[in-house]
């Protein structure tokens, strides 16, 4: 399997470090291998020259030599090799062996290659089977006869491959050491990017969404003489325009919520007063024209819707502005019981069933509010779905929370509209079906409420089933 490269840039950085370092040293090894070689076979080729073929010369004597006519092996260096060719044919081949001479027998491949060696004096590499690698020269004998004599390379190559291993060793402790203090280098070399990184990290987990938010101060790689100084400058600036933002708009978002709350507040009398008269012109004992009648029957209608509207307006706003809610046990065994009665006497066309635990379930908040929101919950399934729908309310106790869940097979909730159905005078119209009365606030007071108990409210849809979810902590 192929190795994944480093992701992070300090490992990149340090992996380029190392590899670039590698192919220097695998430069270096490599020109000074073949220039020792080199030199040494250039000093073996002078050896070769400088014998001038004396050895192979001395072997044109008969084949069992006496005393006088023993072939010159004085001044010959251990293992040297000479052989006389006459004709292409090799007659005479030995091997200086403890300062005496050896005869050597050869192959059909070994005389081949001799064969084949030009009488140039130049020094040419072969391989003698009985001895190995061979730098051999040719020179013209005086008889017509070509002379060879061949030294032993295997000290050249020997002394190659120490060279090789020393530097083998040697250049993997540098890359080692090189690896090791390049890592520590670009880390802190990179110190002021991760203080970059880390300062972008600090404001993507920032609640951006709504509320005052503090922004964190700026950064201090601010130096324009460098990237990273440039990148941090740049995000400086950049926070600084977000947190000019984030002001005005928690200003706004003040402004608007002081007026919702002004403005609900100073519309309940007015509403009331107009609810009070038209229901007093209503209890007129005398005859009263139908069209007036209907007139005011409306009036009284909207009337109270309109009061409806305040009301959760003037809720919504107090809960926005943090107003302190009770904080007592409250049974919410009890709490859905009345809240279901109460749906149940409300929508007698739906099927209203309980999935409640044996033992009470208690938790602490205000139990007003939490009425409100159970019974916003169980309005919401009655309202936007058909008759004959079955509605289901479950409680469920666990060790650290409380879940309260209102299921119906209605139609169910678009994908479009369920991230947005918890706010403000958000309707599904064209999904599912929608009895007058509505004020469009009943689930945004209902992630109010939890969201100021420390609880959370979600929901899942899809045709033929709908479960809003309440959690509190227990």
């Amino acid at each position: 399997m192929r190795r994944p490269l480093p992701r992070t840039l300090r490992g990149q950085l340090t992996a380029g470090l190392v590899a670039l370092l590698a192919l220097a040293c695998l430069a270096v090894g490599i020109t000074t291998a073949l220039a020792l070689r080199g030199f040494l076979m250039g000093r073996l080729d002078e050896q070769l020259s400088a014998s001038g073929g004396r050895f192979a010369a001395s072997l044109e004597h008969e084949a069992t030599p006496d005393a006088d006519n023993r072939p010159d092996t004085r001044g010959q260096a251990e293992a040297t090799f000479g052989a006389r060719l006459l004709n292409g044919t090799v007659t005479q081949a030995a091997v200086v062996d403890e300062a005496t001479d050896r005869p050597l027998p050869l192959t059909p491949g070994d005389r081949r290659a001799l064969a084949g060696i030009p009488d140039d004096g130049h020094g040419h590499s072969i391989r003698l089977s009985a001895l190995g690698r061979y730098r051999v020269t040719a020179v013209q004998g005086d008889d017509q006869d070509i002379l060879i004599t061949g030294l032993p390379l295997h000290p050249v190559e020997e002394t190659v491959h120490r060279l090789e291993a020393v530097e083998a060793v040697l250049f993997g402790v540098a890359l080692v050491a090189t690896g090791i203090a390049g890592a520590l280098w670009v880390r802190i070399s990179l110190r002021p990017l991760q203080r970059v990184t880390a300062r972008a990290a600090e404001v993507a987990g920032l609640p951006l969404a709504s509320g005052e938010v503090a922004m964190p101060g700026p950064l201090p790689d601010t130096d324009p003489r460098t990237e990273v100084g440039q990148v941090g400058a740049a995000l400086n600036h950049m926070l600084g325009h977000v947190e000019d933002a984030l002001t005005r708009r928690h200003a706004s978002e003040e402004r608007l919520r002081h007026f919702a709350a002004d403005a609900s507040h100073e519309l309940r009398t007015p509403v009331a007063n107009i609810r009070g008269h038209a229901e007093l012109a209503l209890r007129h004992h005398g005859p009263v024209p139908a069209e007036v009648r209907h007139a005011l029957e409306r009036i009284n209608g909207e009337s109270q819707r309109m009061t409806r509207l305040v009301d959760d307006l003037l809720l919504l706003a107090r809960l926005d502005a943090g107003r302190p809610l009770e904080h007592e046990p409250v049974d919410l065994t009890l709490l859905i019981l009345n809240a279901t009665d109460d749906a149940r006497a409300a929508g007698p066309s739906h099927r209203w069933l309980l999935d409640l635990p044996e033992e009470p379930v208690t938790v602490t908040g205000d139990a007003h509010r939490l009425q409100q929101a159970v019974g916003n919950l169980l309005a919401n399934a009655r309202t936007h779905t058909p008759p004959g729908t079955e509605v289901t309310i479950t409680l469920t106790a666990e060790r650290t929370s409380v879940s309260v869940s209102v299921s119906d097979n209605g139609p169910g909730i678009p994908q479009e509209v369920q991230p947005e159905v918890f706010g403000r005078f958000v309707r599904a119209d064209h999904a599912r079906s929608r009895s007058t009365g509505s004020t469009g606030l009943g689930l945004a007071i209902v992630h109010a409420v939890i969201t100021a108990h420390g609880g959370t409210a979600t929901v899942t849809s899809s045709p033929g089933h709908t479960t809003f979810r309440l959690t509190l902590p227990s």
